[in-house]
């Protein structure tokens, strides 16, 4: 009998030391975060919100100023986790990029996924697109939170099978101006919710106007926007120091909202011209600005 005991402590002996290791080996993988865009509700819930219409022709959106916005966000709301990639769903004829399109899966760290867009300009087949994401990614333990930017109905079995595998959804959505701009059901099975206020749009999503399409002057070349991001880099580094140098190049090669925004007020200033809505000039700008601090480092 007591060797039975003996033989029985033993083996929960070992039992409890495997379940230590693993335990250990868990808190040693990082947690991982992805963003999935639906870029057809970002589009109507930001348009309605700052142009008052959901008619794409009347306002412009800087995407990659935006998508770096959302990036930083999430780095708050996921501190401890690392960023998988984020996914922008979108809606093309036949599903042939636009050169818009085509300027946001050049971006670090973005996956474009296109459905069909109908006679009518409807997206179809977005929705199944990101539950396939969704579930995929959960299923292989590739994110352990998803933070998901849409408003349909439809989006509610992708929740559901995220979440089937142990994934955290979380809602993230577009103030809007009047009622509401999300399906309840949806609302009803995410483990979280978030609204994106006017404020946090502003600098990326501004109204059309015939001045702006005309320009203020003769579109810029990428060398004079890349030699005005290392000129206010330079400025930013004499008035910050090299403290806030380190705290920013982790980072690299995303900028924090406030950094970024100032950087684009700052540089149209100088340029004398509008950079809203022009990915490869705000990417130029953006690259001067980082290879400037690099240098000093």
């Amino acid at each position: 009998m007591n060797d039975d005991l003996a033989h029985l402590a033993t083996r929960i002996d070992r039992t409890n030391e495997l379940l230590e290791r693993m335990l250990a080996e868990v808190a040693k993988t990082p947690s991982t975060h992805a963003i999935f865009v639906d870029a057809g509700y970002l589009y109507a819930a930001a348009g309605r919100l700052i142009a008052g219409t959901e008619d794409r022709r009347a306002f412009d959106v800087d995407a990659e100023g935006l998508i770096d916005a959302l990036i930083d966000r999430a780095r708050t709301v996921f501190a401890d986790s690392r960023l998988l990639r984020v996914y922008w769903y979108d809606g093309a004829r036949r599903r042939i990029h636009t050169a818009e399109q085509q300027s946001i899966a050049e971006l670090p760290d973005v996956k474009v996924r296109l459905g069909n867009l109908n006679a009518n300009n409807q997206q179809k087949g977005v929705d199944s697109l990101i539950r396939t994401d969704l579930e995929s990614l959960a299923r292989h333990r590739a994110i352990s939170d998803a933070a998901l930017l849409g408003g349909d109905e439809d989006l509610v079995s992708a929740v559901e099978a995220a979440q089937g595998y142990g994934a955290r959804v979380h809602l993230w959505g577009i103030e809007a101006p009047e009622g509401r701009n999300q399906a309840e059901p949806l609302l009803w099975e995410v483990d979280s919710q978030r609204t994106l206020d006017l404020e946090f749009f502003k600098p990326y999503v501004s109204r059309r106007t015939a001045a702006y399409e005309a320009g203020a002057g003769a579109r810029p070349s990428r060398d004079d926007v890349r030699f005005v991001g290392a000129q206010i880099a330079a400025k930013w580094l004499a008035s910050r120091g090299r403290d806030a140098l380190v705290e920013l190049l982790p980072g690299h090669p995303y900028l924090p909202g406030s950094v970024d925004q100032d950087l684009l007020v700052e540089a149209e200033g100088l340029l004398q011209y509008s950079l809203r809505g022009q990915a490869d000039l705000r990417r130029a700008l953006r690259d001067g600005f980082w290879d400037h601090l690099q240098a000093q480092y």
